[in-house]
């Protein structure tokens, strides 16, 4: 069998061991360090926002971003419904009650109009998570406009989004506040890990300490409050600073990767993921949905990647169709979900910054066979 083709995996560069090294050095293997304070100024920085927290994942970021805005339970929260579970679980764990709002078709991401319904429905939601899916941002200008309408605080799930702009604005600085993730398929990977984002300084300080077990400052182990052990390590953060050297890299070949796919499908019953023209995504993952009526399902395709030993991916399965989400309400305008439908005519294609062209065009002439082409 040829060599495996991933969908996303980390992509190493050399840099990344110079900063572990340092690290080894000065004896900073620990949670905390010169290579933690550095990534948080490099990746805030880069983002435009004052301050940043460097945790273990993007999900205790967002969960100490729900903890932050005081969601308490039975708290309702708007949450984007074609996502990761990672996006809506933090609620659960604070005992809010999710209310998931559906896609619209230009970028897949929350549709503004289902929003402001959800409002007239429910007036006084503590907050709104919205995701930026597969690296495209969000209508974010809209979806904002909307929470400061409510005055409803907005927290942005940028994990899959690093590097990805909306009018020359980064993704990750429209929120109160936002989250990155460096998992080990995103765009730079530190293995694991995340980081909780925001202007206020105040609240990235409150989360620090709570990510630190909420130690009191006491020659003795205190706690008022309770804590977690959320922090990233030395080691974790060098490798994510090694990876940030080329994050701009990645982009590039993540870009040609989806534009190639584009051109080479433009004759077939499918579409590219969308998105707008004010918008610049990182193409973190390249996906596609298949006309209805077709003759064809992504299982079709999956199955045919497989046989070349390629990774293809469903696209994520909307929140309201999860069995442990069955009791949340879910807010839609058009006739039939818009979720629904990207979910059950869509896929994810081999998109690793690895492949070569030959493998490319393999995955092309494979996915055209599909259709007999």
């Amino acid at each position: 069998m040829s060599k495996k083709i991933y969908l996303s995996s980390p992509t190493m560069h050399g840099e990344e061991m110079k900063f572990i090294q340092e690290a080894f050095e000065t004896n900073w293997i620990a949670p905390l360090g010169k290579n933690v304070d550095e990534f948080e100024k490099e990746i805030s920085g880069y983002i435009g926002v004052k301050n940043g927290a460097a945790l273990i994942s993007g999900t205790a970021a967002l969960h100490l971003a729900v903890k932050w805005i005081g969601i308490k339970p039975g708290d309702i929260v708007f949450c984007s419904d074609l996502t990761f579970s990672a996006t809506v679980n933090p609620v659960s764990y604070e005992g809010g009650v999710q209310v998931f709002i559906d896609s619209e078709p230009d970028t897949w991401n929350m549709c503004p109009k289902a929003l402001e319904k959800a409002f007239d429905k429910y007036p006084h939601p503590k907050a709104v998570i919205i995701v930026h899916l597969y690296g495209v941002p969000a209508k974010i200008d809209e979806i904002k406009a909307v929470c400061d309408k409510h005055n409803v605080p907005l927290i942005e799930d940028a994990a899959e989004s690093l590097g990805a702009k909306i009018k020359s604005r980064q993704t990750g600085s429209f929120g109160e506040l936002s989250i990155v993730s460096f998992n080990g398929n995103k765009i730079i990977t530190s293995s694991g890990g995340g980081m909780l984002l925001s202007d206020n300084e105040t609240a990235i300080k409150k989360s620090r300490f709570w990510a630190t077990q909420s130690r009191e400052p006491f020659p003795h182990y205190e706690h008022k409050e309770i804590g977690y052990n959320y922090r990233m390590s030395n080691i974790v953060a060098g490798i994510g600073r090694g990876q940030f050297l080329h994050l701009e890299e990645h982009i590039k070949i993540k870009k040609h990767i989806y534009h190639t796919y584009k051109k080479a499908f433009s004759d077939l019953p499918v579409k590219m993921n969308p998105y707008t023209n004010e918008s610049e995504p990182n193409f973190w993952l390249s996906c596609m949905t298949l006309n209805e009526n077709c003759g064809k399902t992504p299982s079709d395709i999956i199955k045919a990647l497989g046989e070349i030993n390629a990774e293809a991916r469903p696209i994520w399965k909307p929140m309201h169709l999860q069995p442990v989400f069955t009791d949340r309400d879910f807010i839609f305008i058009n006739k039939n979900p818009v979720s629904d439908d990207i979910f059950n005519m869509g896929l994810c294609l081999p998109c690793d910054i690895k492949m070569t062209e030959d493998q490319i065009n393999l995955i092309i002439h494979t996915v055209r066979g599909v259709f007999g082409v």
